[in-house]
């Protein structure tokens, strides 16, 4: 009699190990992505470059759309302008949410942007893909101390867009993203979104700004070279210009 309840703790016992092996085997496929992104050049006008390994997930991926989309704080903006040129010879796609930028406005009064990235496939590894975007420093306000002010980009969210829906359920999770599937025209895509593993949480951009106890002086600097070039601009226009009087009649 006693045999009977040890076999139904044995089987329980084994049946929770083999959920126990089966989860963390799905866990451990599931998390093979990593994430980079770069801030290239120098100043206020940077390129972001991302890349994406998804690794064993990435057989989920063929055939797929696969996007990042990353959320740009207000101390830093795409320039809606400059990427309809690029768009225009296909050197990048790129959806802009809101669409219309103002890109005059300084960090203090600019919004939070959300960009979503096409990436296209990495030739120097297989399940690899890449994309990068021109970005743009706005001005801050005066600092006390520190000639730099600091703009944080945290890590971007992997997105891929099935029509077939070929993704696996372990891995993907649905999600509402504002844009079509670029190159699907069949029928509604799903975009589906991937819990990944960053190289790096975060990207920091620094950018220079001024001291507040140098406004004086630049306003007086200011003041006087704009009194001083309206000045020769006048002098000029009296010595070499041509003046006449036209007289108009009916």
């Amino acid at each position: 009699m006693a045999g009977g309840p040890r076999r139904r703790g044995l089987a329980l016992l084994c049946a929770g190990l083999t959920a126990l092996l089966c989860g963390l085997h799905v866990q451990a496929a599931c998390q093979d992505a990593t994430v980079t992104q770069e801030l290239l050049k120098e100043g206020f006008h940077r390129d972001l470059l991302v890349r994406v390994e998804l690794g064993a997930v990435g057989e989920d991926a063929e055939g797929c759309t696969v996007a990042a989309r990353t959320h740009l704080p207000p101390g830093i903006y795409v320039d809606p302008y400059e990427l309809a040129s690029l768009q225009q010879h296909n050197l990048t796609k790129v959806v802009l949410i809101p669409d219309v930028i103002d890109v005059e406005a300084p960090e203090y009064l600019a919004t939070e942007l959300l960009v979503l990235l096409h990436m296209e496939p990495d030739s120097r590894c297989s399940h690899c893909f890449r994309a990068a975007v021109p970005v743009h420093g706005r001005y801050h306000r005066p600092a006390a101390e520190s000639e730099e002010a600091v703009v944080v980009l945290k890590s971007p969210e992997v997105l891929v867009c099935c029509c077939d829906n070929s993704v696996s359920a372990e891995c993907w999770k649905p999600a509402e993203v504002e844009a079509p599937c670029s190159g699907k025209t069949i029928g509604p895509c799903q975009w589906y979104s991937k819990t990944h593993k960053p190289a790096y949480e975060e990207s920091i951009l620094q950018v220079p700004v001024g001291l507040r106890q140098h406004s004086s002086l630049v306003c007086v600097t200011t003041l006087l070279a704009t009194v001083l070039c309206s000045s020769l601009i006048l002098a000029a226009v009296c010595k070499y210009g041509h003046f006449c009087l036209v007289t108009c009649s009916e």
